[in-house]
C-alpha cells in the first residue's frame, strides 16, 4: 500500500502528504483508475465521496481508508463549470452509489458507467419539483428572500426589542444582485 505505486498506476496524478491525509489529485480522465488502483493497493473503506464548488470548477473528492497499517487517502479532480461530468466507482466501491446520488442531486455532476454514457440517479434528498442544485454557490436561496430570517442577531431585528437595528443584514445565502 504505497502511494508510489498509485502515483505509477496514474499518470499526471500529484500527491500532497499534509496532516496525515495523503490526497492525490487526479486529470479527470484518471479518475476511476486512480480509485481502482487505491482499492487494490489496500484502501478498502470508503468514507465518503462528494463535491466542493471552487472558483476552478467543481471537485470531487473521494476518502478512502486503509486498516492495516492504518492510514487515510483523498482522490480528487477537478471538473470544469460547463457539463461537469466524471466515472462513476460504484464498481469498485458499492457504497459510493448512494453518495454519487447525493452529489449528483446537489451538484447537478454527471456520472459515467463504465462506457461513458450517463447513470440515470434518482433524486434522494429533494423534493421532484425542486429546481436546481442547491449546494453549487450561483444557486439562489429563494426562501431567505421570502421568509424573516429567524435568528435576530443585531439589535432590533426581534419584536420584542425595541432598540432600534443599527443596520439590516441581508439574510445568509441571499446574494447581493437578483436575479
Amino acid at each position: 500500500m504505497t502511494v508510489d505505486a498509485l502515483l505509477d498506476a496514474v499518470p499526471g496524478a500529484a500527491v500532497d502528504e499534509g496532516y496525515g491525509l495523503v490526497t492525490v489529485d487526479v486529470p479527470v480522465d484518471g479518475w476511476r483508475p486512480a480509485v481502482a488502483a487505491a482499492r487494490r493497493l489496500g484502501w478498502t473503506f470508503l468514507d465518503f465521496l462528494s463535491a466542493v464548488d471552487e472558483p476552478e470548477g467543481f471537485r470531487v473528492v473521494c476518502h478512502l481508508a486503509a486498516t492495516d497499517p492504518f492510514g487515510h487517502l483523498a482522490v480528487r479532480t477537478l471538473l470544469p463549470r460547463e457539463a461537469p461530468a466524471v466515472g462513476s466507482v460504484a464498481d469498485e466501491y458499492a457504497g459510493a452509489a448512494w453518495h454519487e446520488r447525493e452529489t449528483a442531486e446537489m451538484f447537478g455532476i454527471t456520472f459515467l458507467d463504465a462506457g461513458d454514457r450517463p447513470l440515470d440517479l434518482a433524486g434522494l434528498l429533494l423534493p421532484p419539483e425542486f429546481e436546481g442544485h442547491p449546494l453549487r454557490k450561483d444557486h439562489w436561496l429563494v426562501a431567505r428572500q421570502e421568509k424573516p430570517w429567524p435568528g435576530a442577531k443585531e439589535p432590533g431585528e426581534s419584536d420584542r426589542d425595541a432598540t432600534p437595528s443599527r443596520r439590516r443584514l441581508r439574510p445568509p445565502g441571499v446574494p447581493e444582485v437578483g436575479p
